[in-house]
């Protein structure tokens, strides 16, 4: 079609034209801001016009203007020039093009004027734990959150209520029992420095996780010096009362020899006195005198001689409370130590089972990570899948990343236990 206008508005007509030749939309403008590439899925709007300036008309190719869509293979199909490659390529460089095309295939003298606005981006795809998973249109400054509030939000299903529940509950156990595992890991190296006879506990690679680690440690080896100071208490107190023992036995023994010289003594001069009394020489109470100190003595010998005895027994009975308190005491350690490894399997078993119930609760309704209130056992993890031309790359995102058409957004929901 043909318009030809009347002098006064050829320079008019002019302005019109290149007006028309590069207006473009809200969403064209944001595109050629950013030096857009289209990509298959995306919809164009092609005008084309022709100015005549001989009889200063404007044709207008009509036939060639509509809106396409940029085919699988990347291309546009337009009436007269055919598939017209468009993917990987800007608006502006497809609009030269057509306008070089048409001129080469129509032998026109002037050079046309097109114009490529894009009418629809290609969208944005969403998958992973969103409540609608799917395809939805692409706008200028789309960010994952608002993405993310097209799709309805976090994946949730009818009982959500309850899976949060079961989530809280799983959560507080899991945490509960966590901090129980981390006091047992904590007692199980105090067990071992015990058996093998350590003044100091060293740090469990296993238990540096836990911000409390340190205090752990230092509370068990406050527990540790103290059970230490008390055993080693009780084994100088025995061995104190060995060695006071000892020294009454070897008093008694020095006792002993002192009486038994005397009751020596005491023996001659009974003999003596009783060969002087069969002579007449002397009477029987001195005899009598005599014999009974020398049973006093005799008497006195067996005394000491039994409390030697009882010394002796009492020190090995010393000896015998040594050695069990020394077995008692690695009895105890051992018993202590499998007692705190079977806490820790249970534990272990226990914790395993928390958190298969958040993760069940989460894979039921991953909103359920907004009853969270640390965030640091559970968060929303985003990816967005975008091919840049030398294949699909995978990159970490957060909420606020702005989205390309044609990107794929996986929202995951993940625990990050210890």
């Amino acid at each position: 079609m043909r318009k030809t206008l009347a002098p006064a508005g050829r320079m008019a007509a002019t302005f019109v034209m290149a007006a028309s030749a590069f207006v473009i939309s809200t969403v064209a403008s944001v595109a050629a801001d950013s030096g857009y590439k289209l990509g298959v899925m995306d919809k164009v709007r092609i005008r084309v016009a022709e100015w005549q300036p001989a009889d200063g008309s404007i044709r207008d190719w009509e036939v060639v203007g509509g809106e396409y869509t940029v085919g699988p293979s990347g291309a546009i199909s337009l009436p007269f020039i055919g598939d017209l490659p468009a993917a990987g390529k800007t608006p502006a460089e497809v609009a030269g093009t057509i306008g070089e095309e048409l001129r080469s295939k129509f032998a026109l003298r002037n050079l046309p004027s097109a114009s490529v606005e894009i009418s629809a981006f290609r969208p944005v795809f969403l998958a992973g734990d969103v409540d609608k998973p799917g395809e939805y249109p692409y706008s200028p400054r789309l960010t994952v959150l608002k993405a993310l509030s097209l799709a309805g939000g976090l994946k949730r299903s009818e009982a959500g209520q309850r899976f949060a529940r079961d989530f809280l509950n799983a959560q507080g156990d899991a945490a509960v029992y966590d901090s129980q595992r981390g006091r047992l890991i904590a007692r199980r190296a105090r067990l071992l420095a015990e058996v093998a006879d350590g003044k100091t506990i060293e740090m469990p690679a296993e238990l540096k996780s836990f911000k409390n680690a340190q205090q752990l440690i230092d509370s068990e080896s406050s527990l540790m010096k103290s059970r230490r100071d008390r055993y080693e208490l009780q084994l100088k107190s025995l061995a104190d009362l060995r060695s006071l023992l000892q020294s009454e036995v070897q008093s008694l023994a020095r006792k002993t020899e002192t009486q038994k010289r005397q009751l020596e003594i005491a023996s001659d001069s009974r003999d003596k006195m009783s060969k002087l009394t069969e002579q007449g020489i002397t009477n029987n109470n001195r005899l009598i005198t005599l014999e009974e100190r020398t049973a006093d003595i005799e008497t006195s010998l067996l005394d000491i001689d039994t409390n030697a005895l009882q010394a002796k027994q009492s020190i090995s009975k010393a000896d015998q409370d040594e050695i069990n308190l020394r077995n008692d005491w690695v009895a105890q350690r051992a018993k202590d130590l499998q007692d705190t490894e079977a806490e820790l399997e249970k534990l272990g078993l226990q914790l395993g089972t928390s958190r298969q119930l958040i993760a069940e609760a989460v894979a039921q309704s991953a909103e359920a990570l907004k009853f969270d209130p640390s965030g640091k056992s559970s968060t929303i993890k985003y990816t967005v899948v975008r091919d840049e031309g030398q294949g699909p790359k995978e990159v970490s995102v957060d909420e606020n990343t702005q989205l390309l058409p044609g990107d794929v957004v996986k929202v995951t929901s993940e625990l990050l236990m210890q």
